[in-house]
């Protein structure tokens, strides 16, 4: 019990604190892509900026009064929260006695959850556009969490195990043998994460933000704060899984954090049916093939 409530608190502290340079690395990289800089005011070269922008969201309070549905909201921000929460309790409980022998399969229980707290959060904020940025969300993660189900399976059968401490020490056979379920499974986690260029629930050019357009304060930094960790989470997740978590996941870990970046600076948002119909007819008819070879 002490050992799994140290090894959430570790979890939750170090992605707490890698977000907090991976945003300021990714404003930076935008900012280059886009032919400008990034932030370099606060602090050495802008090295503080996360920092300010959290105490300037932190001061900031709403009201809600006799706004009941508002509430609902609040209850979708709690939510997601409390996912992050266990997300950082397994990335901890890795590095720990604590560690679950199904530690891979309560990543897929708690990644079935997110499309419930976006829903509330949609839902709840009195807006047409958050109710569809929502919505579509709700709907897309039924279609990439089918194939993430695949690729759990998949690593299953290669490991035979649902542990994640059992695979490390797999080094890099699962990306040089099985590319395409590492390629599959890099296309879910963008999914997963609200990324572009399937970032349906926050498309800001077509729904204003999406989701979170009428929170502000402590609530739109705690959706801020949870989509980055869970953007690190599941980094950290593919570089286990793919190369065992030994000494190659420390270089395949901050590929996978450039590989967000990179695609929100340069991939165009994938047209909503274009989405759809590639999940359900590509990507799940690949995956299904790679579990017949290695059955076979």
């Amino acid at each position: 019990m002490i050992f799994g409530f140290v090894s959430s608190v570790f979890g939750l502290l170090v992605s707490l604190l890698v977000i907090a340079f991976f945003i300021l690395g990714e404003r930076k990289i935008l900012g280059y892509s886009q032919f400008r800089k990034g932030p370099n005011k606060v602090g050495f070269m802008g090295l503080l900026q996360s920092f300010a922008d959290l105490l300037k969201l932190v001061v900031k309070f709403k009201y809600y009064s006799f706004q009941s549905r508002s509430y609902i909201s609040i209850l979708g921000v709690f939510l997601l929260v409390c996912l992050v929460v266990f997300y950082c309790t397994i990335y901890g409980a890795y590095y720990s006695f604590s560690w679950s022998g199904f530690s891979f399969l309560w990543f897929l229980v708690v990644t079935s959850f997110t499309s419930y707290s976006l829903l509330c959060a949609g839902w709840g904020s009195y807006s047409k556009y958050s109710v569809l940025g929502a919505m579509r969300s709700a709907f897309g993660s039924v279609s990439f969490e089918a194939c993430f189900m695949c690729v759990v399976v998949f690593c299953a059968l290669c490991y035979s195990s649902y542990s994640l401490v059992d695979y490390w020490g797999s080094y890099w056979y699962g990306i040089l043998i099985f590319p395409s379920a590492y390629a599959m499974f890099l296309i879910c986690i963008l999914c997963e994460t609200n990324r572009t260029p399937f970032d349906y629930a926050e498309s800001e050019s077509e729904l204003v933000s999406g989701f979170n357009v009428e929170y502000s304060g402590i609530f739109f930094t705690c959706l801020f704060a949870c989509e980055y960790i869970i953007i690190f989470i599941f980094s950290w997740l593919g570089s286990v899984i793919m190369v065992g978590g030994g000494i190659l996941s420390v270089v395949l870990l901050p590929f996978h954090l450039l590989f967000f970046m990179w695609a929100r600076a340069t991939l165009p948002r994938v047209r909503y049916d274009y989405f759809v119909n590639f999940f359900w007819s590509v990507a799940l008819s690949v995956l299904l093939l790679v579990f017949f070879t290695v059955i076979i």
